[in-house]
C-alpha cells in the first residue's frame, strides 16, 4: 500500500489496525515505526529495511499514507501503551455517544420508538457518568453503544424486554467485574438501569 501512496500523491491512503496495543508495535513495525513520524516522511529519510524484499532498496512513507491504530485501554490484561507510540504519535480519546445517528438507525431497522430510545440513552448516559466518577475506573471504562445496538436482522417484538435482558446478561456481568470488591455498587447500578421499566 505504501507504494500505491508514493505513486498516487493526490490520493490519501489509510490503514486501520484494530487494538494495536495487543501486540508490541515497536517489534511489529520495526524500522517502519521511525519512518511513520511526521518529520521522516520524505525520500531523504528512506531506510533500507532489514527484512526487505529487494536488496539495497530504500523505503519511505509518504505524507499521504495514514496509520490509525485503535486501542481499548480499559482492558486490564494489556500492558501500558508502548512508549515508542506515545512519543511519536497523536492520541485521541473517543467516548460513547448514542445520539441521533444511533436513534435513527434503530428506528429505521427495529421500529423502536423515539421515546424508548431517549429513555435508553438517558439510562446509559447516567450509568456512564457513574462509572466516570469512580476513582478506580474513569471515562475509559464507560459502556459503549454496542451493548444497546442489536444485531441487524434480529427480531425484537418487546423492546423493554430486550433491554432488560441486555442489562441482566451483558451489562450487569461487566459491572460485577468493575466492582468485584463492591458487589452492592454493581447491583445498585443495575437496578438504576432497570428502574421503572
Amino acid at each position: 500500500m505504501v507504494y500505491f501512496a508514493q505513486n498516487n500523491p493526490d490520493s490519501n491512503f489509510v490503514i486501520v489496525i484494530e487494538e494495536i496495543n495487543r501486540g508490541k508495535p515497536s517489534q511489529i513495525f520495526g524500522e517502519i515505526l521511525t519512518l511513520l513520524e511526521a518529520d521522516k516522511r520524505t525520500p531523504n529519510e528512506a531506510l533500507e529495511l532489514t527484512y526487505g524484499n529487494e536488496k539495497n532498496k530504500k523505503v519511505y512513507i509518504p505524507e499521504n499514507f495514514y496509520v490509525i491504530g485503535t486501542m481499548n485501554i480499559a482492558d486490564r490484561s494489556l500492558a501500558l501503551v508502548d512508549l515508542a507510540l506515545r512519543r511519536r504519535f497523536s492520541f485521541i480519546d473517543l467516548t460513547p455517544q448514542l445520539g441521533e445517528p444511533w436513534k435513527n438507525w434503530l428506528k429505521d431497522n427495529f421500529r423502536f420508538s423515539s421515546e424508548f430510545l431517549s429513555n435508553i440513552e438517558s439510562r446509559i448516559n447516567g450509568l456512564n457518568q457513574s462509572i466516570s466518577n469512580e476513582p478506580l475506573l474513569g471515562e475509559q471504562f464507560q459502556v459503549g453503544h454496542s451493548y444497546v445496538t442489536p444485531v441487524l436482522g434480529h427480531e425484537i417484538s418487546d423492546p423493554e424486554g430486550w433491554f432488560k435482558e441486555v442489562v441482566t446478561t451483558e451489562i450487569y456481568p461487566l459491572l460485577q467485574e468493575y466492582f468485584f470488591d463492591s458487589p452492592a455498587k454493581a447491583i445498585e447500578l443495575r437496578d438504576e438501569l432497570l428502574r421503572g421499566l
